[in-house]
């Protein structure tokens, strides 16, 4: 299972200088099973980019999974390229959060006067599949859906192969329970032994004293959950907008000496757009 970054930020694309480590696009996810399927978590910003990709690589067959539907998870869906050539099969996966299938949210984000161009303008072939908490498959990767803990609801996902799994909960609150959304708990025992979990770590402690409520976590939370979880390697996804790639390296230079300080052996790092992770199986 290959897991590539097309894009990391969250709330808004961000640009300059200062976020050129990190990147200033928002979520965007691709994973690659062994048997080369692809599966897209989210059509952020990112998505372009992977869209140019994939068309240079003449893929047929696309899915992309919605974690929800705020504005900064589907705002690059539109300029995914290959929605716009015949012979495209693209899978769409995705619940009705919050009350609405996702093509319907889809299709108002794109309407008049909000954006020029229909869902019925596109060329490829589009596949719409409600997956609202039972475990499905997409080729050889099994997938595991979660309640998120976040406004207007979400949900996060576990991808297992091979004996691999890879946790991805983005846009999750650990320490406020959202209507619709678990306890710490559940979360932990979802994360149990991953050979990767990504999660939300888009506040300091001090940020989150006037942002709580909002939808996100506390990095120091979020790595405490992979300490408790047994994980192997650990992203701190979904940067806030301000955060500057100086800000991202103090956070993560103190993770890695909380990590120290515990004796731990758990691999913590800043997700960034273009970065893979490769989840062999174990021989």
């Amino acid at each position: 299972m290959l897991i590539r970054c097309w894009g990391a930020r969250g709330s808004i694309p961000v640009c300059g200088e200062e976020y050129l480590k990190y990147g200033g696009d928002t979520t965007c996810i691709e994973i690659r099973s062994a048997e080369d399927d692809i599966i897209i978590i989210d059509a952020g910003s990112g998505i372009r980019k992977l869209g140019e990709q994939l068309l240079v690589e003449n893929r047929q067959t696309l899915n992309i999974l919605f974690t929800h539907s705020h504005l900064d998870h589907i705002l690059g869906f539109p300029f995914f390229k290959p929605l716009y050539f015949k012979g495209k099969h693209i899978n769409v996966y995705g619940c009705s959060l919050p009350g609405n299938s996702v093509k319907e949210i889809l299709s108002t984000a794109m309407s008049s006067p909000f954006f020029p161009v229909s869902l019925d303008d596109f060329k490829a072939e589009i596949s719409y599949h409600g997956v609202c908490g039972d475990i499905f498959s997409i080729g050889s990767i099994e997938i595991t859906p979660i309640l998120l803990s976040h406004p207007n609801g979400g949900f996060g996902y576990k991808f297992v192969e091979e004996g691999q799994s890879f946790v991805f909960l983005t846009d999750n609150e650990l320490t406020y329970k959202h209507p619709g959304g678990l306890e710490y708990r559940d979360y932990l025992s979802f994360s149990a032994n991953a050979g990767l979990l990504i999660h939300d770590a888009e506040f300091t402690r001090e940020e989150y004293k006037q942002k709580k409520k909002w939808g996100h976590s506390v990095y120091n939370v979020a790595l405490q959950l992979a300490f408790e979880a047994r994980v192997k390697r650990f992203g701190l996804f979904h940067h806030n907008q301000d955060r500057t790639d100086a800000a991202l390296d103090s956070i993560v230079r103190d993770c890695r000496d909380i990590i120290g300080s515990r004796k731990s052996k758990l691999e913590c790092f800043a997700v960034h757009q273009g970065m893979e992770i490769d989840l062999k199986p174990e021989i």
